[in-house]
């Protein structure tokens, strides 16, 4: 893809998909990218909320789970995602701000033995992270948080790289970086500290690569009560990504291939990592 007149286009020229929302404000400097989750049913019906001029709001892309890409408004005009919000010393991110929404049904509550959203729709256990948010107070207990698929990341990533370079952006934000308290999104999923790592290539950004070092169990959720993931415990000197890390247990995603999956994501003690050498 690539940027033409603040529009994507594919590499052949052709436009992508393109379904104007009437919210839109005046002309867009913008500084930073902001990453939301629709927290919707699907990607359709959260173009089209997006597309309503009753909704009062927009962003300006919104990405599928089958990583599927559609712009709603040009990249130099204000589009209506950030809503109440700041950041060093910025008020209102709406003026200064790319926003992109992710399809993704956002925080999950358990109801028997399925997953539930807002909405009242149900998501089997593999398509869900059990965690407690970065910004919840002590002692909050985990939720459930509905998962992002490999493509719409990638997807994801791909277009915040044009921006980054088009615009020369300085950071890659979550909404609930610049609305905490107000705003999960888009929540313990998202992995912000390789998105930005793989923008910016910052030392602070740098991806953190850990070894095992010890037969070592991956788990669903921050905590040895949590079941262990269906794949072959982790052996000694399996290398892994920390993604999050919440006291102990950090989330990682496994960079070598155990039991033959080359895409595992979980939760491990960080008493049992090293630092790769």
């Amino acid at each position: 893809m690539k940027i033409i007149n603040h529009r994507l286009l594919n590499d052949d020229g052709t436009a992508c998909r393109y379904q104007p929302s009437p919210s839109v404000g005046g002309v867009l400097a913008a500084q930073y990218l902001v990453m939301h989750f629709t927290a919707g049913r699907d990607a359709a019906s959260s173009i089209a909320s997006l597309c309503n001029k009753a909704s009062k709001a927009s962003a300006h892309v919104v990405i599928g789970r089958d990583g599927g890409v559609t712009q709603l408004v040009p990249f130099n005009r204000v589009a209506w995602h950030a809503g109440v919000s700041r950041w060093q010393g910025l008020e209102g991110m709406n003026h200064c701000a790319l926003g992109i929404e992710l399809d993704n049904a956002g925080r999950l509550d358990r109801v028997g033995s399925r997953w539930q959203a807002w909405f009242k729709a149900s998501y089997p256990d593999d398509e869900v992270l059990v965690a407690t948010h970065k910004n919840a107070p002590a002692g909050t207990p985990p939720c459930g948080w509905h998962t992002y698929t490999e493509v719409q990341i990638a997807a994801a990533l791909d277009v915040a790289a044009l921006l980054v370079g088009r615009y020369a952006l300085r950071d890659v934000l979550g909404h609930e970086d610049i609305a905490p308290g107000r705003k999960v999104d888009p929540g313990p999923d998202f992995p912000m500290a390789s998105f930005r790592a793989r923008l910016f290539g910052r030392a602070q950004d740098t991806e953190e690569i850990l070894m095992t070092t010890t037969v070592l169990h991956i788990r669903v959720g921050a905590g040895a009560g949590f079941a262990a993931l269906p794949v072959s415990p982790l052996p000694p000197d399996t290398r892994v990504e920390a993604l999050q890390k919440q006291g102990n247990w950090w989330r990682v995603a496994v960079l070598d291939t155990v039991g033959g999956d080359m895409d595992v994501e979980g939760w491990v003690n960080s008493r049992f990592l090293r630092a790769a050498t």
